[in-house]
């Protein structure tokens, strides 16, 4: 059995503030506005949410795909 990490900490690629937050747990996050500086943060090319770019664990789907690559 594998166990989700559901809290990733976003840092901001414009002013580099971090925050942490709770992840959906079906759908990937398109869009993250930093609470700092305000910027519209979206997912860098191939990424497919804010979590995977920006975040410190990547988001559920992404975390339930790489397990279940695992031999």
């Amino acid at each position: 059995m594998t166990s989700i990490i559901w809290e990733s900490q976003l840092t901001c690629p414009v002013c580099g503030a971090t925050t942490v937050e709770t992840m959906p747990a079906d759908a990937c996050q398109f869009f993250y506005t930093c609470a700092t500086c305000a910027t519209l943060l979206r997912p860098q090319p191939g990424n497919c949410c804010v979590f995977c770019s920006f975040g410190s664990v990547p988001c559920p789907p992404v975390q339930l795909m790489q397990h279940s690559d695992r031999p």
